[in-house]
């Protein structure tokens, strides 16, 4: 959440506020890193890279269940998590759930038995706590499985434990302190060990890339699924909004906000993408995804999905602010006509200027979330506070915890300003009309576009916790205003940094925008797995 500034930035929930330099600086840890030192992996792990298709397999033939996967994974978190401090909270009774998936005679689905990680914005009915990163809402118990959460158990998931987070979303503070929280420390990328995991879905991004679950979950209100995807050489899918359930979820922006999956490969998202859609009685929001949702994303899949594709790219503000992202976008463009696409260069977004510095964002996400946080924490069982202004003062009380690194000025703007709800209407009318109807909806429609493609992001910034992390630029402001879908996909490396590319479509285009990922991850097998590289003086 971030507060009004002539030029926002979209790095935060408010889109606002500005970001600095670099130093890594690393926090508290969650309680299991402290049990075990950090290791460095010196050998790839026997389930390293492998996709839900071939532990499927191995499963069907008996030569793997479960509880041998799930252990594997928690012994993994163990050993390597302190590196990265993306894992706040593992499931205790992860080992039993997967017992149980054991012993039933036919598998739910493909899903059946796949340990997978929650970002902590999610409630689970477990002995597990909710937090959204913050000391506030420790010891809190649900009593129901959120909708993603009780999809994924349905569907035989082993639901391994919930990953830290930017505090609140990335709402706590003004300046940009990504994977940053009081309960959980400062995530760390992969990658390499000083560079940011980028954005709030940072531990799921994280931990998926260091092979410490199947796949995961994060969410988005403006970046925060396709960035850690680019930060971690990850595919990120930030679905329409309304076309996975968020009851249950720590509310945002509910606009814009987005539960997506975050995975190793295109096929193991749209997986999981199939498992979580559908018609949620707590968000009314999903009403509208009837007729638009499909159980089975891998149909559309399709190597050869690129030939014959019609592909605009975007060049006004989403190229330019990183030379790196540029030479990277470059020769995907490339790889995009080899496989056989059309490639519309420049099909600029018309309104994209102006989206970026849309005063309408600030009054959409400071009314929405003030809202939506104060009527969470008033429902919400147990003894923690009960609104914003409480969770403020709990802060200042907390200090020594809460305001370590970090201030508490953006919740504070938020508590401050007002805005009257004819306001609040008219903003979202016209954030919805120039990244709609005169935004992407145009482009698309001029240029007879299956989609748009652009650098998700630059290279991840070193970590900053003093200062804040550096922000160079992005591509999801128009889909996260429009509440459209986005895929971001491995793309290349700058000197050894992962960096994605964004596919990005109409509202319910996710069937399109899979199969064309799908068909450029074939083309060009960008993904490799982290190093763990040490800081240096370097990029």
């Amino acid at each position: 959440m971030k507060t009004p500034a002539p030029r926002p930035s979209r790095r935060s929930l408010l889109a606002a506020g500005s970001a600095a330099a670099a130093a890594p600086v690393l926090a508290s840890a969650p309680a299991h890193a402290k049990a075990a030192g950090p290791r460095v992996p010196d050998a790839p792990d026997e389930f390293d890279e492998l996709d839900i298709a071939e532990l499927r397999r191995r499963m069907a033939a008996g030569r793997l269940d479960a509880v041998r996967l799930t252990r594997h994974y928690l012994e993994r978190i163990e050993r390597v998590d302190p590196l990265l401090r993306s894992v706040i909270e593992v499931n205790p009774d992860a080992l039993r759930e997967a017992r149980k998936l054991d012993a039933e005679r036919r598998p739910r689905g493909p899903l059946h038995g796949m340990p997978v990680l929650l970002k902590d914005l999610f409630e689970t009915a477990d002995r597990m706590h909710t937090t959204a990163g913050s000391y506030a809402l420790e010891g809190m118990r649900v009593r129901a499985d959120s909708a993603v959460a009780a999809r994924l158990r349905a569907a035989g998931a082993v639901i391994l434990g919930k990953t830290n987070l930017s505090e609140w979303a990335g709402g706590m503070s003004l300046t940009h302190h990504a994977g940053w929280s009081a309960r959980g420390g400062q995530t760390a990328n992969p990658y390499k060990l000083d560079r940011s995991p980028n954005e709030s879905s940072s531990g799921t991004g994280a931990a998926v890339a260091a092979n410490l679950c199947v796949a995961g979950i994060g969410t988005e209100t403006n970046g925060s699924i396709l960035d850690p995807s680019s930060a971690n050489c990850l595919v990120g899918v930030k679905p329409t909004v309304g076309l996975v359930g968020r009851g249950g979820m720590i509310p945002g922006v509910p606009s814009q906000d987005s539960a997506g999956p975050m995975a190793r490969t295109v096929r193991d998202a749209a997986v999981m993408l199939g498992t979580l859609v559908g018609v949620d009685p707590r968000d009314p929001a999903t009403e509208a995804s009837r007729g638009h949702y499909h159980r089975d994303y891998t149909r559309f899949l399709d190597p050869d999905g690129l030939r014959g594709a019609r592909i605009g790219v975007p060049r006004d503000v989403y190229f330019g602010y990183s030379h790196h992202a540029d030479e990277i976008a470059e020769e995907a463009i490339d790889a995009l006509r080899a496989a056989g696409a059309t490639v519309v260069d420049p099909a600029g977004i018309p309104t994209a200027g102006e989206l970026e510095d849309l005063p309408g964002q600030v009054v959409v996400q400071v009314h929405e979330f003030k809202r939506e946080i104060n009527a969470y924490l008033a429902g919400a069982a147990g003894d923690h506070p009960r609104s914003l202004a409480e969770l403020i003062e709990f802060n200042r009380e907390h200090a020594d915890r809460e305001l370590q690194y970090v201030r508490q000025d953006g919740l504070e703007t938020v508590h401050r300003l007002e805005y009257g709800e004819d306001e609040y209407r008219e903003a979202l009318a016209v954030n919805h009309r120039l990244s709609r109807a005169e935004g992407i909806d145009a482009v698309l429609r001029r240029h007879r576009l299956d989609a748009l493609v652009m650098p998700t992001s630059g290279p991840p910034a070193k970590i900053d916790l003093i200062r804040g992390d550096s922000y160079g630029g992005g591509s999801s402001t128009p889909a996260a205003l429009a509440g459209y879908p986005a895929v971001s996909v491995p793309a290349g490396f700058a000197f050894g940094l992962p960096v994605g590319l964004t596919f990005m479509g109409t509202a319910w285009s996710e069937p399109t925008l899979l199969r064309l990922a799908y068909a450029y991850e074939r083309a060009t097998a960008v993904r490799r797995p982290p190093e763990f590289r040490a800081p240096d003086v370097g990029l």
